[in-house]
């Protein structure tokens, strides 16, 4: 996973990482969010959901502490992060800015 999450963060269009976990009640009602998201933005954004207890490289390597954790990441640089449930109008303002730059 490790080479194929550094080839997506390296996009040349924002990639937003849900970093949650199955267990984790919050995380399921970011899901509804992430969704209107995706649907706003279309093809210009990538959303990627990836779970902390499967990829504990990459989740230690984030320093992801809390899920949900969410960063939003262009040609491989952290933009923005982000822990807990976030209002979609606050998740495309912080990724609109970014697309097409």
């Amino acid at each position: 996973m490790k080479a194929d999450f550094n080839t997506l963060i390296s996009e040349t269009k924002p990639v937003l990482i849900d970093f949650s976990a199955e267990w984790c009640g919050p995380c399921k009602m970011l899901a509804p969010i992430l969704e209107e998201v995706a649907s706003e933005l279309g093809s210009a954004a990538r959303i990627i959901k990836i779970d902390v207890d499967k990829n504990p490289a990459i989740s230690g390597k984030y320093q992801i502490s809390s899920v949900p954790t969410l960063i939003l990441f262009k040609d491989g640089q952290q933009l923005w992060r982000k822990s807990g449930v976030v209002p979609a109008s606050q998740l495309i303002g912080a990724i609109k800015p970014h697309i097409n730059e």
